[in-house]
Formats: C-alpha cells, structure tokens, sequence
C-alpha cells in the first residue's frame, strides 16, 4: 500500500442494458451519446461486452457496435470487453477486428474472454461442435497474435484486413485461472469485479508475480471493471442504485428483465438471501456523492493499485447515467498524481 493513490486512466464497460419500455435501438443511440460525452471527459476506452439471449442487454454483436461508436467518435479508443472467444473462430475474430482497425487505426482494442456469455443451451447453439471451445482459449488468443503479425504474410491462411496491425489484444477474467493466463502471455489483465469482487485481489497477486514481459507489455498492467453509480448527494445516489440491483437480483434469480425504474427501497421486491446474495456480488461498488466517490475510490487505488478503472453504470435515466460518469472522472482527477510514460503510452 502507499500513501497516495497513483493516477489511474479511466473507462466506460457498456452492457448495453434495455430500458424497460424501450428497444435495444433506443440502447444503442443512448450507447452512442454517452461516448461522445465521455470522450470530451477524457475517458480513455469505451468497451462493449458480448452477452446472448438475455433480454435486458442488446450487446450480441459487439464487433457491430463498437464500428457504430468509433464512428461516432474521434479520439476514444473503443475495443470489446470482450469478445467470448470460444463463440467464435479466431480467423474470423481477426478479419473483423481487422476490418475496424483499419478504418479507425490506433483506436481499436480486442478485450477477449473463454465464458460463453450466455445460459449453457444458448452457448451450444452459438458454438455447435466447437462446445469445448473454452479449452482452446489459450491457442486461440496465440492464433489471434498470428493472424495480427505482419510475420504471417507467408502463410497458406491469412487475416485481410488484419495482418500487421498488431491489434492489442487484453485478457479478461473473473478467476484465478484467467490470471495466470494473462500472466503467462505477457497481456494486460482486466478483471469483472463488478460482478466477481471474491478473486481480484488473489487474482492481481497472481497475474503480477508470475507475469512474464512479452512483447506487447512489458509489465503487468490492470484493468478493474467496477460498478458506479454517482449522483450529487449520497442519498440520490443510494435511490438511483436500485436499477442496478433490481438488474442484479433478475440476474441471480434466473430472470433477467430489462433495466426497471430506480425505487424507493427493494425491500418488497428481494428475499433476505436475494438480498445477500446481490450485496455480495456488487461489493466493489462505488455508490455515492462526490466526497463519497472520491474517498472510496481513493482506497480502492490504494488497495490494488490498478493502473485503469473501468466503470459500469447501469442507471435508468440517461441524463443521470452520463452525470455519473462526470462525476467519476472529476473524482479520479481529484486523487490523481501525473501518469506515468507506460501509462500514457497505453492510452
């Protein structure tokens, strides 16, 4: 631990979730409006993550979307959070990947997971004969870094577009294993704490004590995906965070719903273990006011020392979704100290 917190870059992870009473178009305008905001916040990366068959997120084409956000914006670096890559074969990842680094270079990352981002029956449809896919997780991320190197030009297989932009490619996880992965490759690690808090900090110690420099990192850098919700008063803060259990409790109970109105207490509407259950899962959640914001953040740093936080705000109303996210990059920049040469050269 230090005495003060490192500068951090900050993130946006969208889920893409569907307002209730609206359509995956109306989340993808909104998707697309907030970028834009945040890129004038100086928010280095926007991600978009892969999830099917669930009727509260619209992100089941993230390679799709994150062409409609890099073309709606200049300067934010937009990548996927990730692409589950057991859905799909590395060839095609890289001809995709490839395509939108072309036409957006120097701003498209590739953030890949093994899960399948789906129930198990929605996951063999999507994969077929490939249902083991996940095994294959480590070969398929090398044949990734093939396909992406100019090295590759003689081959009888080749990703066009895609060969020679040495696209950056980031781990992603919610266990142990994905860390040791990451290590092992030389890769960045981003971890789902706003899902999974139980393993970041084992997983952190172990991807930073067995990292070995690559040539795409030279040491370890992390990424922590965490909740935020930030309003002017703790107390708004508090009723605006209902939508984002009300999002968490149909997700444990088998029922995923689009994302409700914020409430005025979930007393009603959650069983004691739901309720348990739920607090567990968003334990790395920043809730708040900006004095409040700034403290726990502040720990958080000082606790892990991450190199980038990348923020989920589920929020029902769109004003308010991109009012938090002002709020968390004015509570970054207040506990920030000048980044380091790696750190901006990672932007």
């Amino acid at each position: 631990m230090t005495d003060s917190p490192k500068q951090v870059a900050f993130s946006v992870l969208d889920l893409a979730p569907i307002l209730a009473g609206a359509t995956p178009t109306d989340t993808f305008r909104n998707s697309l409006h907030l970028a834009q905001e945040v890129e004038k916040l100086g928010y280095t990366r926007y991600w978009l993550s892969e999830h099917h068959n669930m009727a509260s997120v619209a992100s089941s084409a993230p390679v799709v979307l994150i062409g409609y956000i890099a073309g709606g914006t200049t300067t934010l670096r937009v990548g996927s959070g990730g692409i589950m890559l057991p859905n799909h074969a590395p060839l095609v990842v890289a001809e995709q990947i490839g395509t939108l680094a072309s036409l957006y270079p120097g701003r498209i990352d590739l953030g890949l997971g093994r899960a399948p981002g789906s129930d198990q029956l929605t996951a063999q449809a999507i994969r077929g004969s490939r249902f083991g896919g996940a095994q294959d997780f480590p070969r398929d991320i090398q044949q990734l870094q093939t396909y992406f190197s100019a090295a590759n030009s003689t081959a009888a297989v080749r990703a066009i577009p895609g060969e020679g932009l040495e696209v950056p490619i980031y781990v992603l996880g919610s266990s142990t294993d994905s860390a040791y992965l990451a290590a092992a490759m030389g890769l960045p690690y981003a971890f789902a704490s706003h899902f999974a808090p139980g393993q970041l900090l084992p997983a952190l110690e172990i991807y930073r004590q067995n990292f070995r420099p690559s040539k795409a990192l030279a040491t370890p850098y992390v990424i922590a995906c965490i909740n935020v919700i930030a309003a002017d008063t703790d107390a708004h803060a508090a009723y605006l965070s209902t939508s984002l259990q009300q999002f968490m409790l149909g997700v444990i109970s088998g029922r995923p719903a689009p994302l409700q109105p914020p409430v005025e207490s979930m007393a009603p509407l959650w069983a004691p273990a739901q309720q348990h259950a739920v607090q567990q899962m968003l334990a790395y959640s920043f809730v708040g006011g900006p004095a409040t914001l700034q403290q726990d953040l502040q720990e958080f740093i000082q606790e892990t020392q991450v190199d980038e936080l990348m923020a989920v705000s589920n929020i029902f109303d769109q004003e308010a979704r991109v009012h938090s996210y002002r709020l968390f990059a004015e509570a970054l920049q207040a506990v920030a100290q000048p980044q380091t040469a790696r750190e901006l050269a990672l932007r």
